[in-house]
């Protein structure tokens, strides 16, 4: 008990001091992580912890397009992206389809990785720029 609340206190305190940035990154590895879940309840025919870790990762996703800022055209593609993952995950969760959420989980890992080298892109050209 005490090694959980030392974790949910960390995991708190991780939240509050990160960047924008981080945020979004904890996002993407927290809807990996749920579809990882997911897709493994699935297969292990636990239909109902399935779709809670389904939830989970479609509220992700729908926060991620809710937050997207569309005056920038990269925003737009990205928003259609998002849609049609959560597409997948909506099929995936009705249909008990793990090809549909593994889908979902293939768009989601490309999405982060791009996040994260964006990041290093952003902190190289600041860094340089100082």
């Amino acid at each position: 008990m005490m090694n959980q609340q030392m974790a949910n206190a960390y995991k708190n305190q991780q939240i509050l001091t990160s960047t924008p940035e981080q945020l979004t990154l904890l996002l993407y590895n927290g809807a990996l992580r749920f579809m990882t879940e997911s897709i493994l309840a699935m297969e292990q025919g636990d239909t109902q912890k399935s779709h809670n870790a389904n939830m989970r990762v479609q509220d992700i996703v729908r926060e991620f397009m809710h937050t997207l800022d569309m005056s920038y055209e990269l925003s737009k593609t990205w928003a259609q992206l998002y849609e049609y993952i959560e597409h997948c995950l909506i099929q995936g969760n009705m249909k008990k389809d793990v090809a549909q959420l593994q889908q979902a989980k293939g768009m989601l890992l490309e999405l982060r990785d791009t996040w994260v080298e964006a990041m290093k892109q952003t902190h190289v050209a600041r860094a340089v720029g100082k």
